[in-house]
């Protein structure tokens, strides 16, 4: 019996579709830093506003 009571203590917290558990995976694959990304992006859109003032279509 007593280990029953022990039992009924604070239930664990539900992981919906396994979300708890993602970042306990170490995946292979590129390891990027998230400044590097944003970097990236900013550059992206900066090439673009610049391609649209001295190459208009």
């Amino acid at each position: 019996m007593s280990s029953k009571k022990k039992k009924r203590g604070a239930p664990m917290p539900v992981s919906s579709a396994g979300l708890l558990r993602f970042f306990e995976d170490e995946s292979k694959g590129a390891k990027v830093r998230p400044e590097i990304v944003i970097a990236v992006a900013i550059g992206l859109v900066v090439v673009s506003i610049l391609f649209n003032i001295f190459l208009p279509l």
